[in-house]
């Protein structure tokens, strides 16, 4: 099955050898978003709230492109430095997501790039077209 590439500068450019996300047939892979600001390519705000809201619009941005919305994600992994955050990533989810929810799993890491608080990447699956 032959896969394409979405890209999109609704989300940040990528900062590494990856793609923002990756199409194979109906189901599209979405690499890890953390808070950066696509125009700026910097952290957006201080705070665990700002970033986490920043995070969800960059999935957004990029299940856009794919021809997809949020309520298509079937599966997210959240990553967080501190896990003391994660009822504020319910919170947030429960701004962005309607139910039936995606499947969730969320991971405590040491560190994540450029200093953010969090990263999700996710798998959706969206209509052929």
């Amino acid at each position: 099955m032959a896969k394409s590439i979405i890209s999109t500068a609704s989300a940040p450019a990528a900062i590494g050898t990856y793609s923002q996300a990756v199409r194979s047939g109906p189901t599209v892979y979405l690499s890890g978003q953390i808070p950066l600001d696509p125009e700026t390519m910097e952290l957006a705000g201080d705070t665990f709230q700002e970033q986490c809201e920043q995070v969800f619009e960059n999935l957004k941005g990029v299940a856009e492109a794919a021809g997809g919305s949020l309520q298509d994600m079937l599966k997210l992994t959240i990553y967080l430095v501190d896990l003391g955050n994660f009822a504020q990533v319910n919170e947030t989810m429960a701004r962005y997501f309607t139910e039936p929810y995606p499947a969730r799993a969320a991971v405590g890491v040491a560190a994540l790039p450029k200093g953010a608080q969090l990263e999700i990447d996710a798998i959706m699956e969206v209509a052929d077209s």
